[in-house]
Formats: structure tokens, C-alpha cells, sequence
């Protein structure tokens, strides 16, 4: 493995240049740096404490050392260990990489100040639309093509068949069922958000909801049972390929990712195309949500004036 694809060697060239956002309820700090004169992100994110050791040298044992989990195009996530290999009641750190990271990365970890907006359709064709258009333009999707088509993370999948593939989230450790969370990664390409759903994919997405239904609790052993998952997409969502976030509705510690302005049941949104006339679509619709000063498409609003 060379040094630009081995996590462990990279966090070492690591040079530190600021912090980009603190959160203590999601126990998440956020870094920005460089490596080998590129803008570097790392993202350190504290697990979930089950049990807490009574030695007392429990805390001091703890390593900083770094295991590659995975690495998929300047994604990589990896765990510290125990520096004596002892567990002594304590998770390990997760450690996500984004490297090289784009001004874009690096403008979506930084704090900021939130707006509740609504588009509507108009704003959609004429800011939104070209905005998406120019997220394939830069090649942002060549992590998912890598998923879909080229066998990256293929020791991850959970399950996949002709519609879609189905993975573990980067936020989850593949272990704590109280923080369980897979991501749906449909293989279509006509459904790129929310905008684009319309009553023709009805029973495309009620055949997709009732199969996770059916085979996420089977894939973990009925440890977590279909009426404990949270399922949901995202408008405006991180990438614009259509995946579906499937998560334990006992984990709450996903910050904006599952409140009002954000995000979308799918269920809710299957039953209103059921109850929908034919001609219906998400893109007549007027859509409310939360962005960020940050995100590109809050530029693109107040540029074309298109902002109330």
C-alpha cells in the first residue's frame, strides 16, 4: 500500500492548521491542515461509551495509533486502538480523512450560520438545477460510481441487488447496534433528489421500503427490528445520487441530519405519492428546509436575487 493510499502514514504528515468546528453534543471536532502541501480535513468523533473500566489507568492506556478501516477516492475512515491491545471498557476513536479536500469539503465543515428558506419551483430551475448539473460537471460522484460499478468498499456491503446497494454509513462503527446507521445507494440514475421523484416511482419506492424492511433485520440477526429503523432521504441532500438513510431511531445524535428541514420519511413521502394524482411531482412542489451560509447554493440564491 503506497503512502497516498495508507490512512496511518498520512495522518503523520498531518500539519495542523485550524479548527473548524467543535460539536459537544455529537462529541465531533472538526480539523483542517495540510499534507503534502494539500488542504487536509480530519474529523475526530467519540463513540459511544457501553462500559467504563475501574482501573484507574484505564484513560492512560488509551492509543492514538490508527487502523484503516476503509479508503474510497479522498474518503478514509479508520478507528484507534488500544495501545496494549486491552479494551478496559472504553470504544475506540473513530477518525474520518478527507484528503485532498476541496474548498467545498472544507466550506461544509465549517461552522456557520443556518437559514430556513423556500424554494420553489422557479428557484429550483433556475439556481438549483444548474447548481446539481455542476456537481457532475466536477466529478463529486466518483466515490458512488466507485461503489455502484467499480467494487470499492465491496467488503462493506450489506446487501445489494439489481436497484440498489446497501452499506454501512461512515458514522457508524459496524458495531454499536444503539448508533446503527446504512446508507441505500440506489443504482437508478433518473432519481437524483427529492425534486426528481414523481406518482410513476410509487411502487419503486414502496418495493424498496418494504425490502429493507424485510432484510435489514435478517442481515443483523433481528438485533434491531424493522420498526426501529428510521428511514429517510435528505433535501437538500450531501450528494446528488439518490440513497436512503436507514438508521436506529434510538440514535439521536445525528445533529440537523433528521430534524424538520431536512429530512424526509420515506414512508411519508411513498404515501403521498399513493394519495397523489397522476401528473403529480416533488418539482411543482414548494420545499422549506435549512441551509447553511456556507453551502454554495445560499450563494447562488442571493446572487440571482432569488432569496424573499
Amino acid at each position: 500500500m503506497s503512502s497516498q493510499d495508507d490512512m496511518k502514514e498520512l495522518i503523520e504528515l498531518f500539519r495542523f492548521e485550524k479548527i473548524l468546528n467543535s460539536n459537544p453534543q455529537n462529541k465531533l471536532i472538526t480539523v483542517l491542515g495540510k499534507i503534502n502541501g494539500e488542504n487536509a480535513i480530519v474529523l475526530l468523533e467519540k463513540l459511544h461509551f457501553q462500559s467504563i473500566s475501574d482501573d484507574e489507568n484505564s484513560i492512560s492506556s488509551l492509543s492514538s495509533s490508527v487502523k484503516q478501516l476503509f479508503h474510497n477516492d479522498v474518503y478514509f475512515n479508520g478507528v484507534t486502538g488500544q495501545g496494549d491491545g486491552s479494551n478496559n471498557g472504553f470504544n475506540e476513536l473513530k477518525v474520518n480523512l478527507i484528503y485532498p479536500a476541496t474548498e467545498t469539503h472544507i466550506q461544509k465543515q465549517l461552522e456557520q450560520q443556518h437559514h430556513m428558506i423556500k424554494e420553489t419551483p422557479e428557484m429550483y430551475k433556475n439556481v438549483v438545477k444548474p447548481y446539481i448539473e455542476s456537481m457532475f460537471a466536477a466529478g463529486r460522484l466518483k466515490w458512488v460510481e466507485n461503489i455502484l460499478y467499480n467494487g470499492a468498499e465491496s467488503d462493506r456491503v450489506v446487501y445489494q441487488d439489481d436497484d440498489m446497494v446497501i452499506l454501512p454509513d461512515m458514522k457508524w462503527d459496524g458495531e454499536n447496534m444503539d448508533a446503527f446507521y446504512l446508507v441505500s445507494i440506489l443504482k437508478r440514475k433518473d432519481i437524483l433528489s427529492l425534486r426528481d421523484i414523481n406518482k410513476n416511482h410509487y411502487e419503486f419506492l414502496n418495493g424498496i421500503s418494504e425490502r429493507i424492511k424485510d432484510i435489514i433485520p435478517k442481515k443483523y440477526n433481528n438485533e434491531i427490528k424493522s420498526d426501529q429503523l428510521r428511514i429517510f432521504i435528505h433535501y437538500q441532500p450531501s450528494y446528488y445520487h439518490f440513497h436512503i438513510h436507514i438508521v436506529n431511531i434510538k440514535h439521536l445524535g445525528l445533529g440537523n441530519g433528521i430534524v424538520a428541514g431536512k429530512a424526509w420519511l420515506l414512508d411519508d413521502i411513498i404515501d403521498q405519492l399513493f394519495h397523489s394524482n397522476a401528473e403529480f411531482s416533488f418539482e411543482q412542489r414548494t420545499l422549506s428546509y435549512v441551509i447553511g451560509e456556507n453551502h454554495e447554493l445560499w450563494k447562488r440564491f442571493n446572487e440571482s436575487n432569488q432569496l424573499a
